[in-house]
């Protein structure tokens, strides 16, 4: 390991309004994922996995439901004596940082006075919703090499997504980050920044300081820490080469899940040395009764199948019953497909009961386009191109 005192920093505050009624009363970073798994498992496993034994997690929104599955570390050998993992909540005191975070950079800037007491050499700020496996030592490795002030990870667009929901970046041959747009509507470039980001924890912390002195408010830090910390010309880039979604729309939840079916999903499941960590409740093992006929799914502990399932990722305790049929959806734990539904592509909350009837408001719902994907919630369906991004 490095001589440096490396702190890592989970921003998991988001509301997550992109994933519509899916986390009307849940945190995003605890959203269900892959039949058994949290997105937050993703950051914090490959924190441990890197060997970085300190990790604080910022929070805002829906703090039981994130801390309930944190755990107080315990899944992922984070509950220490000294050092493992810190949880932020939202706070008040008399230095006007009281309240809410209007953004990323101002959750770090509201928690200055903590880091400082910290003292780290390097600050590795990563978001609790994206699904990937990185080490983070071989970025660490190329901050200290640079001897940057901020070393941001990067990667190429994935197939399917819009730049324009990103922090846009060109380079150099050296690596050095020539140019920064955030969320440009014109994007002049496919290499985006997929929010890993290592800083100089000095150069961060006086950074942060002197925007606020010059602005009344500090939000993103795509908004004015990045483009000043390229501006004075000591950024780089580190490309990660590997999968990588960020998964805070509805439809980058669904097709992320859905490209777990196919062998890239081995890349998260199946790598002894590179666990994948969480919180799971002790089920019994999943049912397949004689009636059922199941194709190409992830079907989670606890499951009772008596109908017809393709193409979908089912979690914990979720019963479809004889006669009905999923496909190419996402059911959430404990929930019920009844008998003589037929579903396809959809997204399916916790808990939710699907009559007759709710399958015909999702068509409803669906509208023209057969191939939207409507989210089914207890009380209502959305489909997910009427969510506003």
């Amino acid at each position: 390991m490095f001589k440096e005192k490396v702190l890592a920093l989970i921003l998991a505050g988001g509301k997550g309004g992109r994933l519509g009624l899916l986390t009307d009363d849940k945190a995003k970073p605890v959203m269900p994922f892959g039949g058994s798994y949290r997105l937050i498992d993703f950051a914090l496993s490959n924190c441990v996995n890197s060997q970085i034994s300190d990790v604080w997690v910022i929070e805002q929104y829906e703090l039981h439901s994130l801390n309930e599955h944190l755990s107080n570390g315990r899944p992922w050998d984070l509950d220490r004596t000294y050092g493992g993992l810190q949880v932020l909540p939202p706070f008040e005191d008399d230095s006007k940082k009281e309240g809410f975070a209007k953004g990323n950079a101002d959750a770090i800037f509201r928690h200055t006075d903590f880091i400082e007491d910290f003292k780290p050499d390097i600050l590795i700020v990563l978001s609790a919703d994206h699904v990937y496996k990185m080490d983070f030592r071989d970025v660490i490795q190329t901050h200290l090499e640079k001897r940057a002030s901020v070393t941001m990870v990067t990667t190429r667009l994935p197939k399917g997504e819009s730049a324009t929901r990103f922090g846009v970046v060109e380079t150099n041959k050296e690596g050095r980050v020539a140019r920064f747009d955030y969320k440009p509507d014109a994007p002049q470039s496919d290499l985006i920044t997929t929010e890993i980001f290592v800083y100089d924890a000095r150069v961060l912390l006086k950074t942060l300081k002197d925007l606020k002195k010059e602005k009344e408010q500090i939000k993103d830090y795509g908004h004015e820490l990045l483009p000043r910390l390229v501006a004075q010309g000591n950024a780089f880039e580190h490309r990660l080469v590997g999968y990588w979604r960020d998964v805070g729309t509805i439809e980058s939840y669904w097709q992320t899940q859905m490209d777990l079916l196919g062998e890239r999903g081995k890349l998260f499941f199946d790598d002894e040395n590179w666990r994948i960590l969480t919180l799971a409740a002790q089920r019994v093992p999943a049912f397949i009764d004689k009636s059922a006929d199941v194709k190409n799914s992830l079907i989670s502990s606890g499951c009772r199948i008596s109908g017809t399932v393709s193409h979908s990722v089912l979690s914990a305790g979720v019963e479809v019953e004889k006669g009905a049929e999923i496909a190419d959806s996402i059911v959430l734990p404990n929930a019920t497909i009844e008998q003589g539904v037929k579903l396809k592509r959809v997204v399916i909350d916790t808990a939710v009961r699907v009559t007759k009837k709710r399958a015909e408001e999702i068509e409803k719902a669906r509208g023209k386009n057969k191939n939207a994907i409507v989210v089914v919630g207890k009380r209502k369906v959305q489909n997910a191109d009427e969510i506003e991004d």
